[in-house]
């Protein structure tokens, strides 16, 4: 039977996809995580008991710990979610992005390549992003798996280090290995600094919705459920050494999107039209921000047969409503330092 490292797996695309994976009853599961601010055991509360999960809270970079979990859970395959995420973060303090991202992809590759001695039934998926690439214009096509990197963030170039490294160790030492650049995510369980949970949880509180500068920057957008669904698909029929870019092709304008949720949520909670939308607030931009990011995914889906099932339009009030029914699971993890972060970042602009 399979064994599945994966990193990251109490993060919010990472719980997601354990809860995937641990519906094939084919395949162990192995969660890797320092449960760090963004990593958080209540999104697994339900399946932690599961005979086919294992949890190990510990980091990425202790080659010790890599080394033994290797070695005592035979495993196969790492599917590598663990990151710094958040750009706002990266510029306020690059250092743990340069740790983590970095760091930390150099000791799992490496652990990795000294464990599969015999590399046959074995690959390392390093999940990645869009922002590797850097910045579209309004009428630029979206990237595709040959754009050429031009990380712009501390955030986006550690990962883009990252990715480098990965091909770098299929490349020369062979390593199976597999990289998959993802659009921006959406879902339940994602960490409130994030946009779409920030603008949601603060609209349902009558608060104001920070947008940075005109809030004309453009993202695709992606659910988490789809995304799962395209790493899913990589694993069981992904070509070694291919990257994969993972987009839904859901563009929207920051502005745009919050105006959409603010619909959302005015009619979830019986309040008249354009209440929620009233709370928008125009903030300094952020420095260095992207204009615009988008994917096209026409590679993953002609190989692979893979489609996205959700779209922004249709999943936005179920996801308003998840929001306002894990109220108390989102006011757990704002207290203390997120308070701190979400002053320093907001308080002033």
């Amino acid at each position: 039977m399979p064994t599945w490292l994966v990193t990251g797996g109490a993060g919010f695309i990472g719980a997601h996809f354990v809860r995937a994976a641990l519906a094939r009853s084919d395949t162990r599961v192995v969660v890797l995580d320092a449960l760090t601010y963004a990593g958080d055991l209540a999104r697994l509360e339900d399946v932690l008991r599961a005979p086919n999960l294992t949890f190990i809270k510990g980091d990425i970079c202790d080659f010790d710990l890599l080394k033994r979990t290797f070695a005592e859970h035979a495993v196969t395959h790492v599917v590598h979610f663990a990151a710094e995420s958040h750009v706002d973060r990266s510029i306020l303090g690059p250092q743990d992005f340069i740790r983590t991202n970095i760091d930390g992809t150099y000791a799992l590759l490496e652990c990795a390549r000294h464990a599969w001695a015999d590399p046959a039934g074995k690959l390392f998926l390093h999940v990645s992003t869009d922002e590797v690439f850097g910045s579209l214009g309004p009428a630029d096509p979206p990237f595709r798996e040959t754009t050429p990197y031009h990380p712009n963030s501390p955030y986006s170039a550690s990962k883009a280090a990252a990715d480098h490294l990965v091909r770098a160790w299929h490349h020369t030492y062979a390593l199976p290995a597999v990289v998959t650049n993802s659009s921006n995510n959406y879902g339940p369980w994602q960490f409130p600094e994030k946009l779409l949970p920030l603008m949601i949880l603060n609209a349902l509180e009558g608060k104001e919705l920070p947008v940075y500068g005109d809030g004309l920057q453009v993202r695709d957008w992606i659910h988490v459920e789809d995304h799962c669904a395209a790493l899913l698909a990589v694993l069981d029929r992904g070509r070694l050494g291919e990257t994969y870019a993972i987009g839904a092709g859901d563009e929207r304008a920051n502005l745009d999107l919050v105006g959409l949720l603010c619909a959302a949520v005015d009619q979830i909670q019986g309040q008249a039209a354009g209440t929620a939308a009233r709370l928008i607030r125009h903030v300094k931009d952020r420095p260095g921000h992207d204009r615009r990011y988008a994917l096209d995914s026409s590679h993953l889906r002609q190989e692979l047969g893979w489609r996205p099932r959700h779209s922004l339009a249709t999943a936005l009030p179920e996801l308003v409503r998840w929001y306002r029914e894990h109220k108390p699971w989102a006011d757990a993890v704002r207290s203390g330092e997120y308070l701190k972060y979400y002053e320093r970042q907001y308080g002033k602009r």
